[in-house]
């Protein structure tokens, strides 16, 4: 934990068996591609990347947006290989063990 009491990055991440089947039937190449994603989740300060520009200092090829805007605290869009991918997920901040669900994927 942080002096603050909470804990912070490397957060925990967590797949739905959905999305876990999902991402296992992908080519390899794109297993790789969500694992650099997976690395840029769990250690952003904010899995949320809340704010404008937040994810800016991603690569290129990402970007990560909200499912519904009038919902900031709700699940996230983040998009990989120039929007020919993207993971839907949500972020649960507890204090003990907070952590990333990723509870979609889709690639084409």
């Amino acid at each position: 934990m942080t002096g603050e009491g909470f804990m912070g990055p490397p957060w925990q991440m967590d797949w739905t068996l959905k999305a876990q089947t999902a991402r296992d039937v992908l080519p390899e190449r794109v297993r790789k591609m969500i694992d650099a994603v997976r690395a840029e989740m769990v250690t952003a300060a904010d899995p949320y990347f809340r704010g404008i520009d937040a994810d800016a200092h991603l690569p290129d090829d990402m970007k990560v947006r909200p499912v519904r805007s009038s919902d900031p605290k709700g699940s996230r869009l983040f998009f990989f290989d120039h929007g020919h991918g993207w993971l839907r997920y949500t972020f649960v901040r507890r204090v003990e063990d907070p952590q990333i669900i990723v509870e979609e994927i889709f690639w084409q």
